[in-house]
C-alpha cells in the first residue's frame, strides 16, 4: 500500500498557500499514493476538507496532527475518524501558547472548509505546547490516537536532536524517519517513512510502501499491532 502519513496543508504556517486540502490530496492520488494523512502543526482544522477530497477521489485518508511537545519535539498523532480528531483538536488548544501569528514572518495559516470557503487562523501554530513527550500518549489515548516521534533522523525538532536520547518512559508502536534509522531507537518498533511535505513539489511519486491490509486507520493500526 503506497502511503504518505505526514503532510502539511496551507494551515501550517510553513506550508505553501497552494497546499490546500483538495489539491494536496488530489496530487497525492495522481502520484500513486493510496493512503494519506494530513498532519498540520498543532491543528486538525483542515482535516474535514481533506477527508471530503479523499472520499471524492476514492483514496484512503487518516486525520492527524503533528504535535510539538513541551520539549520542542515533533510527534505525529493519527486518529480513527474525524470526530476523534476534531475532539482532540479542541482539547489541544488550551495547551497551546497564546501567541499570535505574524504572517509576514511565518506565513499564512489558512483554514479551508469542505465547501471551499476559507478563513485565517490567528494563533501561531508552531510553538511548543505544554504537553511533554511522555504525557502525549496518555493525553491522546481517549481519542483513540496512535502517536509516534516524527523525523527522528532530522536535526530540526527531531527527538534525538532535542533530547539526545530516547526517554525510557516513552512508549509508542512506531518511529518516523526521513532517510536512516538512527542509533538509540528501541528494538521492535515499526519504521514509517513519510514526506513531511510543505510544498506541492515535495509530494512524493509513489509514496512510501507499507504492508497494510486496507488503506485506512484500521489497516495501519493492525500493522502496528495496536488493535
Amino acid at each position: 500500500m503506497n502511503t504518505d502519513l505526514h503532510i502539511h496543508s496551507c494551515l501550517s504556517p510553513c506550508g505553501d498557500d497552494d497546499m490546500t486540502p483538495d489539491v494536496l490530496v488530489g496530487m497525492s492520488m495522481l502520484n500513486g499514493v493510496e493512503l494519506v494523512a494530513l498532519t498540520d502543526h498543532n491543528s486538525v482544522r483542515n482535516c474535514p476538507a481533506a477527508a471530503a477530497a479523499a472520499a471524492e477521489y476514492g483514496m484512503g485518508f487518516i486525520p492527524g496532527c503533528e504535535v510539538t511537545t513541551a520539549e520542542d519535539v515533533h510527534m505525529v498523532c493519527l486518529f480513527p475518524d474525524l470526530d476523534a480528531a476534531m475532539a482532540f483538536g479542541d482539547a489541544l488548544e488550551p495547551c497551546m501558547a497564546p501567541v499570535l501569528n505574524k504572517p509576514e514572518i511565518f506565513g499564512n495559516q489558512i483554514i479551508v472548509h469542505p465547501d471551499g470557503t476559507t478563513e485565517i487562523y490567528d494563533r501561531l501554530l508552531i510553538p511548543a505546547t505544554s504537553i511533554s513527550i511522555t504525557e502525549l500518549a496518555d493525553f491522546a489515548a481517549p481519542f483513540g490516537a496512535i502517536c509516534y516521534p516524527a523525523h527522528v533522523d532530522r536535526d530540526a525538532n527531531g527527538l534525538f536532536a532535542m533530547l539526545g536520547l530516547w526517554p525510557e518512559d516513552l512508549h509508542c508502536p512506531a518511529v518516523e524517519i526521513r532517510n536512516i534509522l538512527p542509533p538509540g531507537v528501541p528494538d521492535g518498533l515499526k519504521t514509517i517513512m513519510a514526506s513531511d511535505s510543505h510544498r506541492l513539489e515535495a509530494l512524493p511519486q509513489g509514496g512510501f510502501p507499507l504492508p497494510l491490509k486496507s488503506p485506512d486507520f484500521r489497516g495501519l493500526a493492525e500493522y502496528l499491532g495496536v488493535l
